[in-house]
């Protein structure tokens, strides 16, 4: 066949089984996404359709394989997000990669996670806003640590308001650990995935990981830390304003949150929103925006979070509806 209509990319063996996926998984889906037939002669992958859709899997491909041979896993999610950025005509699909991980590398999966991890190599103070499941938690604990395996920070330290408990943990069995972990579990999750069970029991016993409810940070000073500060839609303004005021020497923070889950009984007193919008101007800050389209679970979870957006917006047009007909 012509040159015009196929292009072949000489890859390694490991990365065209990873492009591929299991029983072809992988390919079927560019397939589907650029309309292209996507081959294996052997030595690379061969990719057959018109300019555009050669051109858009190629992008994918490529990017995918570079991960591969870094020794990044390749999952059908990463496969969906490369399509989600070339379609949406980003520069750059991925970008680096954190070394720490026990299934190899840690590499981004959205064109807004790059620019996350890109903000967090630059600025001491990072949020990242968005709904769940786009890996803001668990690149800030892979990010943190990253800083914690080097030597960077003394310690990584976690912390989240316990709105369910009302902050009032005392009632609660066990040590302070104890109390507060059900209210981490993503946390752990997190951090187990990256470091493994030994490796995190260690660093833990050493002082090295710590875990702290939000009420208890306030009167502390926080140096040579990484910090990260989960679920903080759920903070108040005064318990923000605490919270960021313990960065001490050599410290750095990132807190993430979705503005759109607060379980507050007063939602507007939500220190989030508030911090994000007098703070996004100011030096060695920084503000990453997540959207449905970042999400990398199932795909079934980023229709349900845009059902439920749009579910927001008419509720929000039919209220002021009503404040104006009034």
């Amino acid at each position: 066949m012509s040159s015009r209509t196929e292009d072949f990319l000489p890859l390694s063996d490991a990365a065209v089984r990873a492009v591929s996926g299991p029983n072809s998984r992988h390919t079927a889906l560019l397939e589907d996404a650029f309309r292209v037939l996507i081959e294996t002669p052997g030595g690379g992958i061969a990719v057959r359709g018109d300019a555009k859709g050669r051109a858009g899997a190629r992008r994918v491909i490529e990017a995918l394989a570079a991960r591969a041979d870094a020794g990044a896993e390749v999952t059908e999610a990463d496969v969906r997000a490369g399509v989600g950025a070339a379609r949406a005509g980003d520069a750059q699909i991925g970008g680096s990669m954190l070394p720490v991980g026990r299934r190899g590398p840690i590499a981004p999966k959205t064109a807004a996670q790059a620019r996350y991890l890109d903000m967090l190599d630059n600025c001491e103070l990072v949020f990242g806003v968005g709904p769940a499941g786009t890996g803001k938690t668990f690149l800030a604990a892979a990010y943190g640590a990253t800083l914690l395996l080097k030597g960077a920070v003394d310690r990584l330290v976690i912390t989240r308001p316990a709105v369910e408990a009302g902050e009032r943990l005392g009632f609660l069995p066990g040590d302070l650990t104890e109390k507060v972990d059900p209210y981490l579990t993503p946390i752990w999750a997190a951090l187990d995935d990256i470091l493994g069970p030994d490796a995190l029991r260690r660093r833990r016993d050493k002082g090295e990981i710590e875990v702290a409810p939000l009420a208890f940070m306030r009167g502390r000073t926080l140096a040579h830390a990484f910090v990260i500060v989960d679920e903080a839609q759920n903070t108040s303004r005064l318990q923000m304003k605490m919270v960021l005021t313990r960065l001490g020497e050599g410290a750095r923070m990132v807190v993430t949150g979705d503005p759109t889950q607060v379980d507050l009984v007063n939602p507007r007193d939500s220190g989030l929103a508030h911090a994000v919008r007098i703070l996004k101007d100011t030096k060695g800050v920084a503000v990453a925006t997540f959207e449905a389209s970042d999400v990398v679970r199932h795909p079934l979870v980023e229709r349900i979070v845009r059902a439920y957006d749009h579910d927001a917006e008419r509720r929000a047009r039919r209220e002021l509806g009503d404040v104006e007909a009034e």
